[in-house]
C-alpha cells in the first residue's frame, strides 16, 4: 500500500503542477478562452491564488517526505486539495458543468486516500 500511496501522491502532483503553472503563466482571459471558462467569473488574483495553492500542494505532496524534513506536511498537502477540489466542485455546480464536477471528485477521492494513508497507517 505504501508504494501505491507514492504513485498516486506522483500522479496528483503531476496534475496539480500543471494545473497550478499554467494558471499562473496565463492571464486569466486566455484561460477562460481556453475551456476554463471559471476563471472568467474570478478576479485575476484569486486565479493565481489558485494556481499558487495546487503548485504549493504539488510540492508538499513530495518534497517532505522524500527529503524526510517536516514530513507530516505531506499529509496536510493532500488534505488541503481535498478542500481545493470541494470548492472547484462547488463552482462547477453553481455553473452547470457536470463533467468538470466528475475530475473534481476523481481528484479530490485521490487526495482523500493519500491523506487518509499518510495521516495513519501508513505514516512516515
Amino acid at each position: 500500500m505504501d508504494f501505491a500511496l507514492w504513485i498516486v501522491a506522483g500522479l496528483l502532483a503531476a496534475v496539480f503542477a500543471l494545473a497550478g503553472l499554467m494558471k499562473l503563466a496565463q492571464p486569466r482571459e486566455r484561460l477562460a478562452a481556453s475551456g476554463l471558462a471559471w476563471a472568467g467569473d474570478f478576479p485575476a488574483g484569486a486565479v493565481k491564488a489558485i494556481g499558487g495553492l495546487e503548485v504549493a500542494a504539488a510540492l508538499g505532496l513530495l518534497l517532505p517526505a522524500t527529503t524526510g524534513v517536516l514530513p507530516i506536511l505531506t499529509p496536510l498537502a493532500a488534505g488541503g486539495l481535498v478542500l481545493v477540489m470541494l470548492g472547484a466542485a462547488v463552482t462547477h455546480a453553481r455553473r452547470g458543468e457536470l463533467p468538470a464536477i466528475a475530475v473534481n471528485a476523481v481528484l479530490l477521492v485521490l487526495a482523500a486516500v493519500v491523506a487518509w494513508g499518510r495521516f495513519g497507517p501508513y505514516a512516515f
